[in-house]
């Protein structure tokens, strides 16, 4: 093993992302290993209905197109690939990559990391006593009434580095962590043991970071002033060295910025406690520090580890039913009445609300009076149904809108035709034993071994570090949120989090003072409901909320017009609250 820095690449945040990503990773500058994450709670469902119409599918088919491209660079400079594009199905991406470099005249050594999926032994698990209760909810699987299609536990890096240690080029997995991408190469190449907490935790941190690509390199910003090099970003750099510190960086000439404000945004996304469990070890995100090395390099250190929980969570998905959704547009003058009318009209022409498992309807208000333009004077009726019977909400649903189009209120259209219904699914997040689970690697010689998992320890007690700086007092200014603070938000199952961040210790005080959960509640109507969890981060002046609920069963069932909460984090930052004159004067003059 080498002392230097593993330069860990990535080259997917999601399935469908940036498909020349791969080669302008591997083209563009050195790197050790290129990764690539593909899965998601969503993608899993995905993922089974491709394999109900081929059942050799169920893998991410755009990483075959992407390896395709950097196959033989990739094994003329030593890289590396990892990925969990394997899905559902990692031995069946496994024969395509085999069948891919038999046709380029190569002969990659592939490994396969196997073990997650649990479909077939649910019935076994709760037979042993192990009830899959939701995690957000509390209700055993039993008492849920559906039968999952998909089952999958989080498994960890460790095997991932027994493949890269048994001279693997390529190692495809099933569910690994986003995080496992980095942890497995890093342990790898540095030696680590499974107690390197603090080292496991950088690389956990370092996962984190790149694990959506460009995210952490200026995409989905919100400070757009400092990005000022708009190409599209390149892909993120972690060079994890041997304690777990990291440096963040991307190739040169490519486009976006990497700066603390970069990383924090994407430290902050998709998050709940500041502990953050991983399988090989729990990730003290309140420990962590960055500085600006150089730029478009940003160092991650400090972070501290604890030994991981004696449990895997597993991400379950069921049929949920069917769906069906049409937008009617409202034009001008009278645009509750005429919305109220369209919704009177069109349940009474369907037979009632009660005919529908489920009713959804919005009113998306975008009008304004005396508008300067048409589509300035319009809002939008947003109506969904759900129910067990896809004719119910089908086209017997969306064709009924169209009998108001000549008697209903004046102006109607819609922003489509009518259209079919579609099947949707449920997200259910529960957790099983650690040992219930074989984490198996299969190498490159077609050997099997089972890898074990690690030792496992309480959960760390959080103590924030205090926060020094004074709130300023005096008179104040009311400004957007957004002008003092950035702000980052996602989709944790049916939970949506948003991170916010200050830029100095100043603006954090005053920040951490004001935004309390009954704040964030006022400035978020949807939230006013729903419990609100709040999270402090000192070292990063950042605060994470998580909101229970607000996504109901997850993106695949939930019915507002952002259902993975992406924009509610800049939703945050338009609200005009009162900052500090004073604040707003030391920011301006810093």
């Amino acid at each position: 093993m080498t002392a230097r820095p593993v330069r860990i690449g990535n080259c997917s945040g999601f399935y469908g992302d940036r498909v020349a990503a791969a080669r302008e990773m591997v083209e563009g500058g050195p790197i050790d290993v290129l990764t690539g994450d593909y899965l998601a709670e969503l993608t899993m469902l995905i993922l089974w209905k491709a394999r109900q119409k081929d059942p050799s599918t169920g893998y991410a088919r755009t990483f075959l197109q992407q390896l395709e491209e950097v196959l033989g660079s990739c094994l003329e400079r030593g890289v590396k690939v990892v990925s969990n594009a394997g899905g559902l199905n990692p031995s069946g991406l496994v024969e395509q990559i085999q069948q891919l470099a038999d046709r380029l005249g190569l002969a990659p050594r592939i490994a396969c990391v196997t073990g997650d999926d649990l479909v077939d032994r649910l019935d076994e698990l709760q037979a042993a006593g192990i009830d899959l209760a939701n995690l957000d909810t509390g209700q055993p699987l039993a008492e849920a009434g559906h039968k999952p299609v998909s089952a999958n536990a989080y498994l960890g890096g460790w095997g991932i580095a027994e493949a890269l240690g048994a001279g693997a080029d390529i190692v495809v997995c099933g569910r690994v962590t986003d995080a496992s991408l980095v942890v497995g190469p890093a342990a790898w190449w540095h030696g680590w043991q499974r107690a390197d907490w603090d080292a496991l935790a950088g690389a956990v941190v370092a996962g984190h970071v790149i694990e959506c690509g460009p995210q952490a390199t200026g995409g989905n910003y919100s400070h757009l002033s400092e990005i000022t090099d708009r190409r599209y970003p390149g892909f993120p750099i972690a060079e994890v060295d041997a304690g777990g510190s990291t440096v963040i960086t991307k190739h040169p000439e490519t486009g976006g910025l990497v700066s603390p404000g970069t990383v924090t945004a994407q430290l902050l996304y998709e998050i709940d406690r500041p502990a953050y469990a991983n399988p090989d070890v729990v990730a003290r995100f309140d420990t962590v520090q960055l500085t600006q090395d150089a730029p478009d390099r940003v160092r991650i250190s400090g972070t501290r580890g604890a030994p991981p929980p004696d449990a895997l969570k597993v991400a379950l998905n069921h049929l949920g039913g069917y769906r069906n959704t049409m937008t009617l547009v409202l034009t001008g003058l009278d645009i509750e009445a005429k919305a109220a009318w369209a919704e009177q009209q069109l349940f009474d022409i369907l037979g009632g609300k009660d005919r529908f498992a489920e009713t959804d309807v919005r009113l998306l208000r975008f009008d304004q009076p005396d508008a300067p333009s048409n589509e300035q004077a319009t809002a939008h009726l947003r109506i969904t149904v759900k129910d067990a019977d896809p004719r119910t909400v089908g086209r017997a649903f969306s064709n009924a809108t169209m009998e108001l189009a000549l008697g209903g209120y004046p102006g109607f259209h819609t922003t489509t035709p009518p259209t079919p219904e579609s099947a949707y699914g449920v997200y259910w997040p529960a957790l099983v034993p650690a040992g219930v689970v074989e984490h198996v690697v299969t190498l490159p010689d077609g050997s099997h071994r089972t890898v074990p998992h690690s030792p496992t320890g309480p959960a760390p007690d959080i103590e924030p570090p205090p926060v020094e700086a004074v709130t300023p007092e005096g008179s104040t200014e009311r400004i957007p949120l957004g002008r003092v603070c950035g702000a980052r938000s996602g989709d944790k199952g049916g939970n949506a989090n948003v991170g916010l961040w200050a830029d100095s210790a100043a603006g954090f005080a005053w920040l951490r003072e004001y935004l309390t959960a009954e704040r964030l509640r006022e400035l978020l109507p949807e939230a006013a409901q729903l419990p609100v969890h709040r999270y402090e981060l000192p070292n990063l002046n950042a605060l994470n909320f998580v909101v229970a609920g607000l996504l109901g069963d997850g993106v695949a069932s939930a019915t507002r017009p952002d259902p993975q909460a992406k924009g509610l984090g800049e939703y945050l930052r338009s609200r005009h609250v009162d900052v500090p004159t004073a604040l707003l004067e030391e920011e301006e003059g810093s």
